[in-house]
């Protein structure tokens, strides 16, 4: 009984600060992207995290276009699902080497983000090539920063951009090399954080 509830507990965390941490990491991305921020969906991701991050962006200022409130908020909230996943589990409130799991989770959550943007791109380019939905031009607007240097490594050939491709390869490589070379370094659980 008492394991069941664990469980349920776990699972219920990882939803709630998984889902909400995805969209800080996100907006912190449309940052760093200069998105169109009169997006509708923009402007209901910045709705929805605004509360929380209202009150670290007077302590953390944005410094050459880079808002360090929105790393910060996600780096607390991780930690904060750490923290409740570890003590429904009966191993503690805090360890030390949560700070080092942390920071790898954000990159992993980058990562995500990415990919599944690209592949969201990838997969309307098939079935509607014009669509104009602010989703799909928020991904592409997500993922230009990627596209842009791939491209001129990678010029379109025929109308086809195979830029993706090499930022998809880019992204599984540093998955598998980086992410989970690092996780087994630590010795951090897989699918215990969102982005790991």
């Amino acid at each position: 009984m008492a394991e069941s509830f664990a469980d349920s507990g776990v699972y219920i965390v990882k939803v709630i600060f998984g889902l909400y941490g995805l969209l800080v990491m996100v907006r912190f991305l449309m940052q760093i992207a200069r998105v169109d921020y009169y997006n509708p969906i923009c402007q209901g991701i910045i709705r929805v995290t605004e509360p929380a991050h209202k009150p670290l962006s007077f302590m953390f200022p944005a410094i050459r276009g880079v808002n360090f409130a929105t790393l910060v908020l996600a780096f607390l909230i991780t930690l904060a699902s750490l923290m409740l996943i570890s003590m429904l589990l009966g191993y503690g409130v805090f360890q030390l080497f949560f700070l080092t799991w942390v920071p790898l989770a954000l990159f992993g959550q980058i990562l995500d983000i990415y990919f599944w943007s690209l592949l969201i791109i990838v997969i309307a380019s098939w079935i509607a090539p014009t669509s104009n939905h602010p989703g799909l031009t928020l991904v592409q607007q997500l993922t230009e920063p990627l596209c842009t240097p791939a491209r001129k490594l990678l010029p379109p050939m025929g109308g086809l951009d195979l830029s993706i491709i090499l930022v998809f390869l880019s992204i599984t490589v540093i998955e598998r090399i980086v992410i989970i070379g690092l996780m087994q370094s630590l010795g951090i659980p897989q699918g215990l954080m969102m982005g790991l």
